[in-house]
């Protein structure tokens, strides 16, 4: 055996797995194609917004809870700054779907908020041009994260602790064979009791059929913009915000930078057969949509794109994770699909990864994330 462990890919969710993994053993192995947070990952784009309060699964929570506490135990063994707390605004119609479907599950499961109302929005957050009918859900535990030095300080912190980085090297192929799994990059092969597969957009390459059939690589963009005064969009003055009205969606966060706010338009992901060879330019129709919907709804900030980009991500047919062993007998475990929104919950879905793939125990009431599901075709169609 070269080691008890190896991570394949070490993007969001596998750096994280790395960092948790090193705490229980150093006999792992991280495996990264290109560099860690290189600029064509899922983790490009400098910031992705954490919150508390969100559409879906009450069974989510308890992982958004493991996530807030392990953020804060990444920055304090690593030193860096890495999640920026200032409040986050679900913006909506007081009576549409939107806002009764985010209360429904806040309610649920308890988390903290404040209910604002069209005047009490207004007067706090006059960046917002509302509509008359506008409310907003104000989540006090939202914030920013710093992506690039998340994985990094992760990456650097699972060394620390005695785990061992190959990076440049693309795997191949993975084979398990009765010693153990077999993985190949180039000439070079290594043997591993187990493997976690966490490359993201890449991850179809390496899966079973059953996963390739319910999985999907997507091309997601970011769009940034100035503001005419930049003071109003700090993340003292400036929460995250996202925002959904009929067929307009948008979500952003503050000038982390001083500079440039990000706002982007929400769920406009594009399939795309190859992570490695789709437009990193936006097309003149998205340009035009995200103008038209900034200038609605943030006319705060000057109408024209100062900076955008395009990366890829796997996406699964229900939008809920991959985390789990391919099969019963496998040693190959899977941690990706996170279908746009996986950051957010990296610590915790690395933890998951971590402790399972050794054996260990960790959080219940998983089974909406179990990759088992597309075996059965219980899972839940888009």
């Amino acid at each position: 055996m070269d080691g008890k462990l190896a991570v394949i890919g070490l993007g969001s969710i596998g750096s994280m797995a790395l960092w948790q993994v090193s705490h229980m053993t150093d006999s792992v192995i991280g495996f990264e194609a290109q560099s860690p947070a290189h600029g064509r990952s899922a983790v490009g784009g400098d910031t992705r917004l954490f919150r508390m309060i969100y559409l879906g699964n009450p069974d989510l929570y308890p992982i958004l809870e493991r996530s807030r506490d392990l953020w804060a135990e990444l920055e304090a063994e690593t030193g860096q700054d890495i999640f920026t707390r200032c409040g986050g605004l679900s913006i909506g119609t007081a009576d549409g779907l939107y806002i009764r479907s985010l209360l429904e599950t806040t309610r649920t499961n308890g988390a903290a908020h404040e209910i604002l109302s069209h005047e009490e929005m207004a007067e706090r957050y006059p960046q917002h041009n509302l509509r008359p009918d506008d409310c907003a859900i104000y989540d006090p535990n939202a914030g920013v994260l710093r992506t690039d030095r998340a994985v990094t300080a992760a990456i650097a912190a699972a060394q620390a602790n005695g785990a061992t980085v190959h990076t440049n090297t693309p795997i191949d192929s993975i084979t398990e064979t009765d010693d153990g799994v077999v993985i190949t990059s180039g000439d070079t092969s290594w043997t591993f009791e187990n493997v976690i597969v966490s490359s993201g957009g890449w991850s179809r390459r390496l899966m079973p059929d059953y996963l390739k059939a319910a999985t999907q690589t997507k091309r997601v963009f970011l769009t940034w913009f100035v503001a005419h005064d930049a003071a109003q969009f700090t993340p003292e003055k400036f929460p995250t915000f996202n925002r959904m009205y009929e067929d307009r969606s948008m979500y952003g966060a503050p000038a982390v930078d001083g500079v440039t706010v990000k706002a982007t338009l929400d769920g406009r992901g594009t399939v795309t057969p190859d992570p490695d060879g789709f437009p990193r330019e936006l097309s003149t129709a998205e340009i035009a949509e995200t103008i038209e919907t900034v200038s609605e709804f943030i006319p705060g900030l000057i109408p024209t794109i100062v900076r955008s980009d395009a990366f890829p991500d796997l996406y699964t047919r229900d939008r809920s994770p991959l985390l789990g062993w391919f099969s019963e007998s496998s040693r190959i475990y899977c941690a990706t699909g996170f279908s746009g929104g996986g950051f957010k919950n990296a610590t915790g879905y690395g933890h998951i990864a971590a402790h399972e793939a050794l054996g260990k125990q960790t959080l219940e009431g998983l089974e909406f994330v179990r990759p088992e599901r597309f075996k059965t075709g219980t899972s839940t169609p888009l």
